[in-house]
């Protein structure tokens, strides 16, 4: 007998709308959403949780109840008995109203915001999915004996229908993928293809986010991702390139080899060539012994060059002929190397304006960017701020052992209003900062503690700068600024914009040379010529 047939009964007395949509066609989303709305509907509570069970942790799926940020939230199973206490039964598990165990939704019913949940009742059970644990299905009721046993055995009646929709969605996942894998360039074909649509959760690469621009984005993703074709990720600073790196590796036919991450700002222009190429033994002062590079680490697999924009010219013209006849060749070696690398690129600039400028080879520009990616920043999401707040409250939470850490309704529309320059790299900060400002000002941990507005600076971080002051005249007799030779005077004009530069940007070359526009090499050669550095 069938899941379909043991459950039939119960599942079409109880939730006859959800037994008809097993035999519709829709997407997972809206698949799981249905699961758990009709199941608020049915039990008549406060809020209903579909949470799925990824390494250690408990992803929120879908959700009724429960305010926005919840579906950014990854529920450590160790840190919430409650949820634990329900994976560790096959039986639907109750928490009665004077139950001591905290509640892992205190503060997050949306008609709760913020504040404690009253005494309630709770409940609910494990899901399992070819003989494995999935997930959780969880309820909440505010008021007392809403879950009595009637209710606890309705719910065990509906756990295969449940069991039978998650199975339903995934498979439907998975053809999706197969035929989008089948369909691409380069696509995989038999078991090779079962298994990468297996893996296609962006959630186990941690990619929060449902907003229409971001569901392109994976989209266009999966596809090309089944190809051998170089991709160029294209976004601003804190967007998460790296992050959408290594999805494209994780879902590609080389996600079984290395995947070798190299940040182009931070090499040295001296050892910028061996760095990716590799040397020999006496190629250089120093090099003792034969050292491979970053591309043969890479064989096989990805190599994923971040910030491709900042490296110099010299290695611009060898990295050209890799992509171009698939050989590298160490520093002082005779003879070149065959290497089966696929490179990922990723800049925040526009290499376009580069190339014009000749800080960017044209014919590297146009082998790197056979499929450019645009990356949509975080002001583009629409509410993902909030699911991206809400991954970052829990880190949080965790990580200062507090009891709950949630957002007021004033901070949710200012995090919608504010325009993120810097992005979700940005957003964890403003997150973090928020809740040591609360710690710092004597919040007890024990209580539910609530970022307001204020505590998150938006504001301040908005404010304009202020205007200049017009430079003063020079007081008569002062010597003038402009004395000495052209070369002087240039040398000095360069020496002050380094400087300020350097000392705007904390130190960091890489930012000081973009914020000049000049490539980082040639800044490191010109701040050695000025006396800036040895």
């Amino acid at each position: 007998m069938t899941v379909f047939e043991t459950s039939a009964s119960a599942s079409q007395a109880v939730l006859p709308a959800l037994w008809s949509d097993l035999g519709g066609e829709l997407p997972q989303a809206v698949r799981l959403q249905r699961l758990v709305d009709l199941l608020r509907a049915q039990f008549g509570c406060g809020a209903v949780a579909l949470l799925r069970l990824e390494d250690e942790h408990l992803r929120p799926v879908a959700v009724n109840g429960l305010v926005g940020d919840a579906l950014g939230r990854r529920f450590a199973v160790a840190q919430h008995p409650r949820l634990a206490a329900i994976l560790a039964r096959r039986e639907v598990t109750c928490f009665e109203h004077d139950s001591q165990l905290p509640d892992p939704y205190d503060g997050l019913l949306d008609t709760l915001v913020g504040e404690p949940l009253p005494v309630h009742d709770c409940m609910g059970v494990a899901l399992h999915v070819e003989g494995r644990p999935w997930g959780a299905l969880t309820f909440d009721a505010l008021a007392t004996g809403t879950f009595g046993p009637a209710a606890r055995q309705r719910l065990a009646q509906c756990v295969p229908l449940a069991e039978a929709v998650v199975r339903v969605a995934r498979l439907e996942q998975e053809l999706r993928a197969l035929r989008m894998a089948a369909t691409a360039p380069g696509g995989l074909g038999g078991d090779d293809a079962a298994h990468a649509a297996a893996q296609r959760d962006p959630g186990e690469l941690e990619i929060v986010g449902e907003s229409p621009a971001l569901q392109r984005l994976l989209h266009e993703l999966g596809v090309v991702a089944a190809s051998e074709l170089p991709v160029l990720l294209l976004g601003e600073t804190g967007v998460g390139k790296e992050l959408f790196a290594r999805m494209l590796h994780h879902h590609s036919p080389r996600r079984a080899r290395p995947l070798v991450h190299v940040n182009c700002a931070a090499l040295p222009e001296s050892l910028a060539e061996s760095e990716l190429f590799g040397h020999v033994r006496g190629a250089f002062s120093g090099a003792v012994s034969d050292r491979p590079g970053r591309f043969e680490a890479a064989e096989g697999g990805t190599l994923f060059l971040d910030e491709v924009g900042e490296l110099p010219l010299s290695v611009q013209a060898k990295l050209l002929r890799t992509l171009q006849n698939g050989e590298i060749q160490r520093l002082g070696a005779d003879r070149p190397r065959r290497v089966h690398v696929r490179v990922v690129a990723a800049t925040n600039r526009n290499l376009r304006e580069q190339v014009a400028s000749g800080a960017f080879r044209a014919d590297l520009y146009h082998r790197l960017s056979v499929y450019p990616v645009p990356i949509p920043p975080l002001r583009e999401r629409g509410n993902d701020v909030l699911l991206l707040a809400g991954r970052f409250l829990e880190l949080n939470r965790a990580r200062l052992g507090l009891r709950s850490l949630r957002l007021s309704p004033d901070a949710q529309g200012a995090l919608r209003r504010y325009r993120w320059p810097g992005n979700v790299r940005e957003l964890e900060h403003v997150i973090s900062r928020a809740a040591l400002k609360a710690l710092s000002r004597g919040v007890d941990r024990n209580e539910i503690v609530t970022l307001e507005a204020g505590l998150l600076d938006l504001d301040a971080l908005e404010a304009p700068a202020p205007a200049a002051q017009p430079a003063a005249a020079p007081a008569a007799g002062a010597p003038a600024a402009l004395d000495g030779t052209l070369r002087d005077v240039v040398d000095a004009c360069q020496r002050q914009a380094v400087t300020a530069a350097l000392d705007r940007h904390q130190g960091n070359w890489a930012q000081a040379a973009r914020a000049l526009d000049v490539d980082p090499s040639n800044l490191h050669k010109l701040a050695r010529r000025l006396g800036l550095k040895g």
